[in-house]
């Protein structure tokens, strides 16, 4: 089984997956995001979780500073911070991924602009040139600088 940290990984999918990388997770930043579920019951209903890995997970989110607690009248409220909404492309670019070749009967859900109801989708590409990429179109290339392990890296003088 796999543990839930990734020390030995210099890189950043392994750190956001000490996050977001729990089961229930990215469902829960889902419902969240998209059907405004705030509510430990209204996650709880929606999703069929067990309440201590609900609570679990919510409290991770805030300690991670993904979500905030508020205190509402007779609950507390679960909201998203600005670190949290910004898992929004993660989870509309899994869907996209999930709709190709995980929903044999086609795309359960759409997303569509609130304003105007097109559709919105994701999209990768070159901040130079403007083209489109897709996949073999893209590199990971590592840099000296302040996230990376090594002599010129910050990690290093920790």
């Amino acid at each position: 089984m796999l543990g839930r940290t990734y020390e030995a990984q210099d890189c950043s999918v392994a750190r956001a997956l000490e996050v977001v990388g729990e089961r229930w997770s990215l469902l829960i930043i889902r419902d969240a995001l998209f059907a405004g579920s705030t509510r430990f019951r209204d996650f709880q209903r929606a999703l069929g979780v067990a309440s201590n890995v609900l609570s679990a997970r919510l409290e991770g989110f805030v300690q991670a500073g993904l979500m905030e607690r508020r205190p509402e009248e007779g609950h507390d409220a679960y909201v998203l911070t600005a670190k949290g909404r910004d898992l929004q492309p993660v989870v509309m670019a899994l869907a996209d991924w999930g709709d190709k070749w995980a929903a044999p009967y086609g795309p359960p859900v759409a997303f569509e602009h609130a304003d105007c109801g097109g559709g919105a989708r994701q999209e990768t590409y070159c901040a130079v040139c403007a083209e489109d990429l897709g996949p073999g179109d893209v590199v990971a290339v590592r840099r000296a600088g302040p996230g990376t392990a090594g002599p010129a890296g910050r990690r290093a003088a920790e």
